[in-house]
């Protein structure tokens, strides 16, 4: 798929959110996954970025089966807010010495400002990893407001989009309704 060319037939202009079911997410994975095994970058491990990168990472682990880590970061305040600049909520201290000459595979669900990104992949790189690839379920295309540090060896998005708020299944109240809305696009 060309930059900035969202998959066929799921993105409509003229809507304000963009829904994917579960399936488009499994199906996006299983790519990643496999552009994951082709770029010959062999993780040992994965850490996910919470709680939007946890879904697919697991739906990754079962293709690399690789152990998941989780850590939480955030961007947003209470009110759906960018903050000045995002923050620990939850991290792996006791695993950090793990990450120690490990290749770490960095999941999370939306390259949006990349600010999270970013300072995620500082923080591990401060624990010597043997490397860092970085794979997220959708690059909005748009101006970032961090950057991907030149030690990341390789950077995977799913998909490319333009930039559209982004409705998840796992965010939804209603599964029936939110499938419906991914479906009359």
């Amino acid at each position: 798929m060309e930059k900035g060319q969202a998959a066929p037939g799921l993105y409509n202009p003229s809507m304000e959110k963009y829904h994917f079911t579960y399936q488009n997410i499994h199906k996006t994975a299983k790519s990643m996954a496999d552009r994951v095994k082709a770029s010959g970058f062999d993780p040992d491990v994965i850490v996910a970025i919470g709680s939007g990168g946890f879904i697919p990472a697991r739906i990754i682990r079962t293709y690399l089966g690789k152990p998941i880590l989780a850590v939480g970061i955030a961007y947003y305040d209470a009110h759906d807010k960018p903050t000045e600049v995002p923050r620990k909520v939850q991290w792996i201290e006791e695993a950090e010495r793990k990450l120690s000459g490990k290749k770490i595979l960095l999941i999370d669900e939306v390259d949006d400002s990349r600010a999270t990104l970013e300072y995620c992949i500082r923080e591990l790189m401060s624990h010597h990893p043997a490397g860092i690839a970085v794979a997220v379920l959708h690059n909005k295309d748009k101006p970032k407001k961090g950057s991907i540090p030149e030690e990341v060896a390789l950077y995977i998005a799913g998909e490319e989009l333009p930039d559209v708020w982004i409705v998840y299944p796992w965010d939804a109240q209603d599964i029936d309704a939110h499938d419906a809305a991914a479906k009359s696009r």
